[in-house]
């Protein structure tokens, strides 16, 4: 469910791989793993690209519907 939510998230949000790869320190190619499912990110990772985002772990991570 990371997958699915976090592309959404990405779509909304209008931010690049870049933007996003630059906020939460990893290559470009690690948000490209992300999104197809190939690999999630850790737990420090996830706590910055949910701030990033302005988005909850819970909703990425499929405990929450928000």
């Amino acid at each position: 469910i990371f997958t699915k939510r976090f592309n959404e998230v990405l779509k909304i949000s209008g931010k690049t791989q870049v933007e996003i790869a630059k906020a939460i320190h990893v290559t470009k190619q690690c948000v490209t793993d992300y999104k197809m499912g190939k690999s999630v990110p850790s737990l420090e990772t996830l706590y910055l690209l949910c701030k990033f985002l302005e988005v909850s772990a819970d909703y990425l991570l499929g405990l929450s519907d928000f």
